[in-house]
């Protein structure tokens, strides 16, 4: 039991949920700042069922091994290699949302809007999902610094596909929205989920 209570599971998880507060708090805050607080709700948070879960599920996978395989959390290197994932997944996504501003939204917009333009500049001049491609990092990072074997596996897997499939539909309103100016641009720039094209 004193496993649970050793400085590397103290360190491991108030990590986790600092980043994980910083992720959601943040993400609200920038909504508000970029939308207004009349057209701000809770799921800006971006908490769902699912996502809770999944949380809930590693810290879980977590206790279990650092009760019975103790020495699989002390891989410092793997730790602080998934803490350097997550403040680079954090950087990457809070980039995309300052520079895309009102034209970022966390649901996909389905009709044009006056202020929605084509953001290629910035970030977007290297992946054309930057907010995607941070949360990618973000999410799997958590799990490599917390050393959760199967929690990096899942995460991967489950985040990964989740963008394989919302990434061609909002291109195709995308590509309703600004035509042959989005075409150029999705061919010219990588859309930052791997092997999503």
């Amino acid at each position: 039991m004193t496993e649970i209570f050793s400085y590397t599971a103290c360190r491991q998880l108030l990590q986790m949920f600092l980043a994980i507060f910083f992720f959601h708090s943040s993400e609200y805050v920038l909504a508000i700042a970029f939308h207004g607080r009349s057209n701000v709700t809770v799921r800006s948070l971006l908490v769902s069922k699912n996502y809770f879960l999944a949380m809930i599920c590693s810290v879980l996978e977590y206790f279990l091994e650092v009760y019975f395989f103790p020495g699989l959390k002390e891989h410092w290197w793997v730790s602080n290699m998934g803490l350097v994932m997550v403040v680079i997944g954090e950087i990457i996504r809070k980039m995309a949302i300052i520079t895309a501003g009102r034209a970022f939204t966390h649901l996909i917009k389905i009709y044009h809007e006056e202020h929605h333009d084509l953001v290629t500049h910035g970030v977007y001049g290297y992946f054309r999902h930057p907010g995607y491609c941070g949360f990618l990092i973000w999410s799997i990072g958590t799990q490599v610094m917390l050393c959760n074997p199967v929690s990096t596996f899942a995460f991967a897997i489950v985040v990964w596909s989740f963008f394989a499939k919302r990434i061609p539909y909002e291109e195709y309103f995308l590509r309703q929205f600004f035509g042959s100016d989005y075409n150029e641009y999705a061919h010219r720039v990588p859309s930052g989920v791997p092997f999503v094209k």
